[in-house]
C-alpha cells in the first residue's frame, strides 16, 4: 500500500520530462538522449521515496511501543482508578462501590 502511494505521488512529477523533445539526438534510446536515464531516474525517485516513507512508518511503530494502543480495555492497575472516578461522578452508589472494591481486593 506504501509503494502504491508513493507511485502515485511521485509519478505525475517525471511526466514533464517525458513530454521534452530532443533535437540534437532524437533516437528513443540513444545514450545521450536521455530518455532512459529519465524513466530510470523517475523509477529511482519512487524507490526511495518509497523507502523513505516505509522508514518514517517503521519508526512511528517502533517509537509506539510493544503494546496495543487501540485496546480500550483497561489494565488491572486502572481499576481501582476507574472505580474511583465513576463513585466520583456518581454513575455508582456507596454500596456498589464498597463492593466493587472488595471485589478487586483492596
Amino acid at each position: 500500500m506504501i509503494a502504491l502511494i508513493a507511485f502515485l505521488a511521485t509519478a505525475p512529477m517525471a511526466s514533464p520530462a517525458l513530454a521534452q523533445r530532443f533535437v540534437d539526438h532524437p533516437g528513443f534510446w540513444h545514450p545521450a538522449s536521455g530518455w532512459g536515464h529519465m524513466l530510470f531516474g523517475g523509477l529511482m525517485m519512487i524507490i526511495f521515496w518509497g523507502g523513505v516513507i516505509a522508514l518514517i512508518v517503521l519508526l512511528i511503530r517502533w517509537l509506539g511501543g510493544p503494546g496495543d494502543s487501540r485496546s480500550d480495555k483497561p489494565q488491572a492497575s486502572d481499576a481501582p482508578d476507574i472505580l474511583k472516578q465513576r463513585y466520583a461522578r456518581g454513575e455508582i452508589d456507596r454500596e456498589e462501590y464498597l463492593q466493587r472494591k472488595q471485589d478487586l481486593g483492596e
